[in-house]
């Protein structure tokens, strides 16, 4: 008689890791998880004369992975649905002619634009709020703080209308361009935009993670500025028109590549704000001053979480954006100077992964090399199309 032997038991901390993650999905998280896969099949059924085999997968993967990023940060379960019905709201108003953008609910809350000046305004009343609020915690050591809950507030109200202003600008655009509409990712005023709510979304995980309100002032003293921008390139240069695409950018590449891009550089932008805070942070540490700032260490590792994070997409957008190439060009690479940017950047984050992981460095050093890396950013983004000529020269200003 043959025995087969038993196939191993798997070690302790595995059965126990999932049986925890079973345990944390309440029935709210399923709830949520149909509600979304719903609104995927709805999205599905009402526009299948707009969707090809492609869109058709990236719906579904779109609504698995908010269903995923629902799960892992329970918050999204009311964002996402929010977002989605205040978007479908607005679609409903227009009732398929763009004409209607005089309407009360339209004009002055659910069209793109009103949608996006919401956003720009909070941002601004968040900022405020974190700054007052700090102010106020510096002679307070109440554990309660009215602003600074505010500012929180402000901050998620400013990612929802940002989220709500781009889902209805993508209709938006089918309204004014027919066949010819296109995801709003295609120009500088759209992913700026875009860039704005991922900034705040993963600041807001960052801060219900580990309590860190009093970091608010810096992102979005950041975001503020990015504001101005938008808000000057709109007048200066109508950017908030919406626009055909460009030959070049006529490709179902451009729809995962610049989203993937854009979650980096909104991390490498945190971290470069906590960055700074984790400077003023050691300076008081050293000269013994009394505490305005959380711990520098805590502040280093939530700056190493959120560059960690950037560069696993940072990288998947290279990646992408080398398949986009082959496709568009046929070659993958060609040291374009927008590629080579690219690279700069990427080589960046990645030495200062390994000093940190590896090397084991910690303190001032990495918090200068953070700062640095959002000028070296920034260049690679906006610097290399002001300045510099090549393959992607149609990003100008």
């Amino acid at each position: 008689m043959t025995h087969t032997k038993p196939a191993p038991a798997a070690p302790q901390h595995e059965l126990l890791a999932r049986k925890s993650l079973l345990r944390s999905l309440a029935g709210a998280d399923w709830l949520y998880a149909a509600l979304i896969l719903a609104a995927a099949a709805f999205a599905q059924y009402a526009l299948p004369q707009r969707m090809d085999a492609y869109e058709t997968v990236m719906l579904w993967l779109s609504a698995a992975c908010a269903v995923a990023l629902g799960w892992f940060f329970k918050p999204l379960r009311w964002f996402v649905p929010l977002a989605l019905s205040l978007a479908y709201g607005g679609v409903s108003l227009y009732g398929g002619d763009f004409a209607n953008h005089n309407r009360f609910l339209l004009r002055y809350f659910l069209s793109s634009q009103s949608a996006i000046m919401w956003q720009c305004a909070l941002i601004f009343c968040a900022l405020f709020a974190y700054l007052s609020g700090g102010l106020i915690a510096l002679h307070r050591r109440s554990r309660t703080n009215t602003l600074l809950g505010m500012a929180t507030a402000f901050g998620w109200l400013s990612a929802l209308a940002g989220f709500t202003g781009l889902l209805v600008r993508w209709h938006e655009s089918y309204l004014i361009l027919g066949s010819a509409g296109h995801i709003p990712v295609s120009n500088l005023y759209e992913v700026f935009i875009l860039f704005l709510v991922i900034c705040a979304l993963m600041y807001w995980y960052y801060e219900s993670r580990f309590a860190v309100q009093k970091l608010g002032g810096f992102v979005y003293l950041f975001m503020a500025g990015v504001v101005c921008f938008v808000l000057w390139y709109s007048l200066s240069r109508n950017a908030q028109q919406i626009q055909p695409l460009i030959p070049a950018l006529q490709s179902w590449w451009m729809k995962i590549h610049v989203p993937a891009n854009f979650i980096g550089y909104g991390a490498f932008c945190i971290a470069a704000m906590l960055g700074v805070a984790q400077l003023l942070a050691i300076r008081a540490e050293e000269s013994d001053t009394p505490r305005r700032l959380p711990d520098s260490a805590l502040i280093e590792e939530i700056m190493y979480k959120a560059i960690a994070v950037g560069f696993l997409f940072f990288t998947l957008a290279t990646i992408l954006g080398a398949l986009w190439a082959a496709d568009a060009w046929g070659r993958y690479w060609s040291w374009d100077t927008k590629e080579t940017w690219a690279f700069v950047v990427w080589l960046n984050y990645a030495v200062w992964l390994h000093l940190r992981l590896v090397a084991g460095w910690r303190g001032k050093v990495l918090a200068w090399w953070a700062i640095v890396g959002l000028a070296i950013t920034a260049f690679a983004f906006v610097g290399v199309n002001m300045f510099l000529s090549g393959l992607h020269s149609y990003g100008g200003l």
